[in-house]
């Protein structure tokens, strides 16, 4: 009798340890493995958010620390791996061709065409909206192209103004020597 009453204030106990190691510590352990590996993955151009709230760009990559690039005045510095609290995206490596080969306004990231043309519809529909995608592009090249010449012809015009502007004051200048 003694020994079941013993067996029964010590399972209890047992069961609670187990309870606790499978509901905090494994759990716990596992996020732990999680971040490790996501700070050592970090990348040149990956983008980074720290467990400070500074976001920045990954410039250099070092054993245990990592140089960020900061603001709009590009300001680096140095921190610890370990103060890295995500990585907001990663930047996929592309070649020169693929970098100079549209605008910048018409780069799209290859995640996003393959969601696109991999949503489950018709091989028709399909076809459509791959139709409708490189027409929207077209579109958004002459924008471009237009925006581009506007510019352009508006600085020609200022140069002229500035020109006429110069030959006036020149002349009285002359007026005046003479």
């Amino acid at each position: 009798m003694d020994n079941r009453t013993i067996y029964f204030q010590i399972i209890p106990l047992i069961l609670l340890i187990a309870l606790m190691y499978f509901m905090l510590i494994r759990p716990q352990k596992k996020k732990e493995r999680e971040v490790n590996a996501m700070r050592s993955s970090i990348k040149v151009g990956d983008s980074i958010v720290t467990i400070g709230g500074i976001c920045g760009k990954v410039v250099k990559v070092k054993e245990d620390s990592i140089v960020i690039q900061v603001g709009a005045d590009k300001v680096k510095f140095e921190m610890m791996k370990w103060s890295v609290s995500q990585i907001v995206t990663k930047e996929p490596k592309l070649s020169r061709e693929e970098k100079s080969s549209r605008p910048k306004k018409l780069k799209k990231s290859e995640p996003e065409k393959e969601a696109i043309l991999d949503a489950e519809i018709e091989p028709v529909e399909k076809e459509e909206a791959i139709e409708a995608e490189e027409a929207v592009e077209v579109a958004e090249a002459e924008v471009v192209e237009t925006e581009t010449v506007e510019a352009v012809e508006t600085v020609e015009a200022e140069a002229e103004e500035v020109a006429a502007e110069e030959v006036e004051v020149k002349n009285e200048e002359n007026a005046e020597n003479k």
